[in-house]
């Protein structure tokens, strides 16, 4: 047995992994060299504390302190990042889960269930546009045929990626016999928006996830020189994507608790003096009844098609993912809140494995303060001091539930 490494040291062992000198921040995406680094870290930690590796059909690591088995407590997180993002979103969780085990071995303590630290593979959908892949893959919520045929900016697909990476794509799928083992799952996130801080609190639980979903916008036009074209002559996409994103902004605006976000522009062929021939472009809304979520990606699409038409441009618009809301399992969010003392139960606008698996098994999530609630970004952050809180928290939180 190692030494014990404390989740700030695990931290910084990996702090100079896909660092991204461009945008700042960290670039790590499903099996790419960053995120294998980051694997092939968290393997050797999980050995160093004795437990046992497995890698399941959709690229998701298990370590297991003991046997695998049914009726398993699960806790973990996911070690990709969007691009350019903070350094604790995903990390945290699997670094507190490997500190918190650690600090039970060396009190002596035995598990009287099975227990496993799981990093789940795709969380942020960065790379293949689709959020919590490996989750979605191993309850059936997201179908093999589509994820194997999923693409990358440089059009490389998910099957060829996780061939690559030694999976069998014949398997890739819903795996009804790791989500039986699972009895309950908490995830330890770090937290995303700023609502502990005002109340003076380190530690928090999660009441529920936003209805959310991702949406890709394609605008085909006319490319054309940006000098000798007229104006009255042009078929521009960037037209109608900037309605676009102004209706986001105004649809999302008038409704109270709802979030719209175009986030990411790809122009082809992208010369700053060259009208694009075409712009694709990816929308994010979340909101707290679905009937808003819809209601505000039809206004959306209405302002596009109207412009698309004004400018003479075709227009597509795909849906890439769509998360209803989830509550988590009251029982436990409550259990583990007066176990920490009566933490406050909080809404997050952001999405998780632990909202994907609430619909199959019981499901907590607990947040570390965030002090200014950035998120997604290089300067999201939390203090020492309440990093090893949340290592104190996942220790209690676990301990209460394999009594």
């Amino acid at each position: 047995m190692t030494k014990r490494r404390t989740a700030l040291q695990l931290l910084d062992e990996i702090a100079d992994v896909g660092v991204d000198v461009k945008r700042g921040g960290f670039s790590r995406h499903v099996f790419d060299d960053a995120e294998r680094t980051l694997r092939d870290w968290f393997t050797e930690r999980a050995l160093g504390l004795g437990l046992d590796l497995e890698v399941d059909r959709n690229g998701n690591i298990w370590a297991w302190w003991g046997a695998a088995g049914p009726d398993a407590v699960v806790t973990g997180s996911h070690l990709d990042s969007v691009p350019g993002g903070g350094a604790l979103d995903g990390p945290l969780g699997v670094a507190t889960a490997l500190d918190a085990v650690a600090f039970m071995q060396t009190e002596g303590y035995r598990p009287s269930r099975p227990l496993a630290i799981v990093v789940f593979a795709e969380e942020e959908g960065a790379r293949f546009g689709v959020a919590c892949l490996g989750s979605r893959l191993m309850t059936g919520q997201l179908s093999p045929e589509r994820a194997v045929a999923l693409s990358d900016g440089d059009g490389r697909t998910f099957g060829d990626a996780a061939a690559d990476f030694g999976l069998d794509v014949r398997h890739i799928g819903k795996d009804s016999e790791a989500l039986a083992r699972i009895g309950l799952f908490i995830e330890l996130h770090v937290e995303q928006g700023r609502a502990l801080e005002p109340l003076g609190r380190s530690i928090g639980v999660a009441s529920s996830i936003l209805e959310h979903g991702r949406w890709r916008i394609d605008i085909r036009g006319e490319g054309n020189h940006a000098g000798s074209t007229a104006m009255a002559d042009r078929h521009d996409p960037f037209v109608p994507a900037a309605a676009g994103i102004l209706a986001a902004r105004r649809s999302a605006a008038a409704r109270a608790g709802a979030r719209a976000t175009v986030g990411k522009l790809v122009p082809v062929p992208g010369g700053s003096n060259a009208i694009a021939s075409s712009v694709s472009a990816w929308l994010d809304v979340r909101s707290e009844r679905v009937e808003d979520t819809r209601e505000i990606v039809r206004e959306i699409e209405a302002e596009l098609r109207g412009a698309a038409l004004d400018e003479g441009c075709e227009l597509s618009i795909t849906e890439e993912s769509y998360s209803d809301e989830v509550r988590f399992d009251p029982a436990l969010r409550d259990k583990l809140a007066e176990e920490l003392g009566g933490v406050p139960a909080l809404p997050t606008g952001a999405g998780h494995d632990a909202g994907v698996l609430a619909a199959h098994v019981p499901t907590a999530m607990l947040f570390v303060r965030n002090p200014t609630g950035v998120s997604h970004a290089p300067s999201e952050g939390a203090s020492d001091a309440d990093v090893l809180a949340g290592v104190e928290a996942l220790r209690m939180a676990l301990k209460s539930v394999l009594r």
